[in-house]
């Protein structure tokens, strides 16, 4: 059933959207101290970080079968219950082993609402306004990641770990209750069985003229032209993603008087303020300017980062960050799509998403690499050598994309 822009429906998996991203960001830059605090090593700080990204890596074409066969609602349910779950299992957890379980868990119920809110969204709305409605989709996911981490730091640093993860614990509860009230649920393309013959006659003809053309001859796990750009926006996203979970760390070891709270706003509202101001010009630059300016941005940023000492060398770091990632994660997607040409565009988007879902896995685990194993001081300027390698993904393997 297609929708008006803004229908109640749409406006409730928004906040439904809302609520499932920032309970498990609420948790990330917490959950690594966490670790640490009940007993467990640098390496297992970073194991738990990266674990429920690369579970929900994996889960994804599990959680995406399981939507093609039940309604969204059931499998957004499904999805919060399991999240639900995790946070339990943070607020309860005695050692590292209960962490390790509740990461599992909450990578699993992340999966399925990941996969659902964006498919109920696109589903409810009018053809003509698929563009501007997803991209008020991946706003609101923007703004939860901005400010639920802010939260559950200031939380944190008032009244400690577990009383930030029962806030957690509320927003995914609350997506239980806000999608009680969405009247279409969502349910499965079915066939009429009155047209039964005739659609399966109709899907076989043009199944038998696309394989005869050898445009889908066969299932694909990755689509290899997208590659470079997966590669690539994950080199980007492991600074990022290893900021997010060490910075309140790093800021107590390095013992800075920086009000660490104020660092994801500060990306956000960058980020906000850069993609109204470039729009104009993600169709009509090349793939390889962007990539340049990005590399650099990022690369300010961890250098503000590695030599902080106030608050506003940090927001200037934080702007920058929003100048490389930020940024570049909406150019190479839209390079994916472009690449992979429209009969693939759901292909190059899982592609694309693999990168990011990598680098948010190995950020967290490279950091508590870094942390356990070499001074502090070392933290981010290891962490800079991403952005060359970034750069040699596109000499070695890139040529496509300068024709973008």
């Amino acid at each position: 059933m297609k929708q008006n822009m803004y229908s109640k429906d749409i406006i409730l998996v928004l906040i439904a959207t809302f609520f499932y991203m920032s309970s498990p960001m609420l948790v990330t830059p917490l959950i690594t101290g966490f670790t640490e605090s009940i007993g467990a090593s640098a390496a297992v700080m970073g194991f738990v970080g990266g674990l429920m990204n690369l579970c929900s890596l994996f889960c994804r074409p599990l959680a995406g079968n399981l939507a093609d066969r039940l309604s969204k609602y059931k499998v957004s349910l499904i999805g919060a219950s399991f999240m639900v779950l995790s946070c339990i299992g943070y607020i309860l957890a005695p050692n590292a082993a209960v962490v390790v379980v509740s990461r599992i868990i909450n990578g699993v119920g992340f999966a399925c609402c990941s996969v659902c809110m964006a498919t109920w969204m696109s589903n409810m709305l009018p053809q003509e306004k698929i563009g501007s409605g997803m991209g008020v989709y991946g706003t609101m996911n923007a703004l939860a990641m901005a400010v639920a981490p802010a939260i559950g730091v200031s939380v944190y640093q008032r009244f400690g770990y577990r009383t930030a993860f029962c806030i957690a614990l509320s927003f995914s509860v609350a997506i239980i209750i806000v999608i009680q009230f969405i009247k279409d649920k969502g349910e499965p393309v079915r066939l009429e069985p009155n047209r039964e013959s005739e659609d399966i006659t109709d899907t076989k003809t043009a199944l038998s003229k696309l394989n005869t053309a050898g445009q889908i001859p066969h299932f694909q796990l990755v689509e290899a032209k997208v590659l470079p750009v997966a590669f690539i926006i994950m080199l980007f996203a492991i600074p990022y993603c290893a900021t997010q979970s060490f910075l309140v760390t790093y800021a107590e070891v390095r013992g800075l008087d920086v009000s660490v709270g104020m660092f994801f706003p500060s990306y956000a509202a960058a980020l906000i303020v850069l993609r109204l101001t470039l729009r104009r010009f993600f169709d009509k630059l090349p793939f390889q300017i962007f990539l340049l300016a990005g590399s650099v941005s990022e690369l300010l940023a961890i250098v503000l980062l590695a030599v902080m000492r106030n608050n506003i060398m940090m927001l200037l770091a934080a702007a920058f960050l929003a100048g490389g990632y930020g940024v570049m994660s909406s150019v190479c997607q839209s390079t994916a799509i472009l690449l992979a040409g429209r009969e693939k565009r759901g292909l190059a988007n899982s592609t694309y998403y693999i990168g990011v879902d990598l680098g948010m896995t190995l950020g967290p685990m490279i950091g508590g690499a870094l942390y356990g194993g070499a001074d502090i001081r070392w933290f981010y300027p290891a962490l800079a050598v991403t952005m060359p390698l970034a750069g040699l993904v596109y000499l070695v393997a890139g040529k496509g994309l300068k024709d973008r």
